[in-house]
């Protein structure tokens, strides 16, 4: 495959990859997205090969094999350490299309994910979930699962397993018409020990750290469940907390 060369920090493909890693209206408007590393261009590679766009490489690097309708583009190691988005550039960058966002399939033991900003948690949330075979939805509030902070947190996950994003509301009515039992985890008075819950069917809803599961569907759950922990502790880590949430769905199943 021909490598194109690309020295000016002012070309309009530059431009792009830097709107795609910075802005998520971006991302949106033109239905692509920008991630780096070697490893996650090879997952990439692996998994959506047909979604591939743009691969950026520095002259040391070598991609490996792309598929036919990938643009190579080389840039000096400058260039790449000023677009790239990692304080220690690894020498590769690479654009790939959205996926298209389909209509909320709503199924018994997924995790649903309310609030939940931290793009570094997000990722690693999506890559428990893979590993666990979890379905998640996450709602207006998130962050956005095409962060390259994502992406990079979830290590292929969000190649292999792209979350569905559905509003509230439509989450609460789905799991009504399904009977699909609905659970939020909450620090209150009626909180009932997760353990006790039988979570194999239920859609389980995770907060962020800070605020916890907000008042939608706090009132529309059906059980509000708690992870027991020592009384001392205030919370725990919005990813920590999906984990163990995702492990006892698997162990109730």
């Amino acid at each position: 495959m021909t490598r194109e060369r690309i020295t000016s920090r002012k070309n309009p493909l530059l431009q792009h990859v830097r709107r795609l890693l910075s802005s998520r209206s971006y991302r949106e408007q033109v239905g692509e997205y920008a991630a780096d590393g070697v490893k996650l261009l090879q997952e990439a590679v692996r998994w959506i090969p047909d979604r591939l766009r743009t691969v950026l490489v520095t002259r040391e690097v070598d991609p490996g094999p792309l598929p036919e309708q990938v643009r190579l583009v080389e840039l000096p190691d400058d260039v790449m350490a000023q677009i790239s988005p990692m304080e220690t550039p690894q020498g590769a960058l690479f654009t790939c299309a959205l996926p298209p966002r389909q209509p909320l399939e709503l199924q018994e033991r997924c995790l649903v994910l309310d609030g939940v900003q931290d793009p570094g948690n997000l990722g690693t949330i999506l890559r428990t979930a893979d590993a666990l075979e979890i379905p998640v939805v996450l709602t207006p509030g998130c962050a956005d699962a095409y962060n390259p902070k994502t992406v990079r947190a979830a290590m292929g996950a969000v190649f292999r397993s792209a979350p569905q994003w559905a509003e509230q509301a439509d989450v609460v009515s789905l799991c009504r018409q399904k009977g699909i039992p609905l659970y939020v985890t909450a620090l209150s008075p009626r909180a009932e020990d997760i353990r006790s819950a039988g979570l194999a069917r239920a859609a389980l809803v995770i907060g962020s750290e800070g605020r916890g599961v907000g008042e939608f569907f706090l009132h529309s759950a059906d059980r509000e469940l708690i992870i027991p922990m020592n009384p001392r502790c205030e919370s725990l880590n919005a990813a920590v907390a999906a984990a163990l949430v995702m492990w006892e769905m698997r162990r109730s199943f």
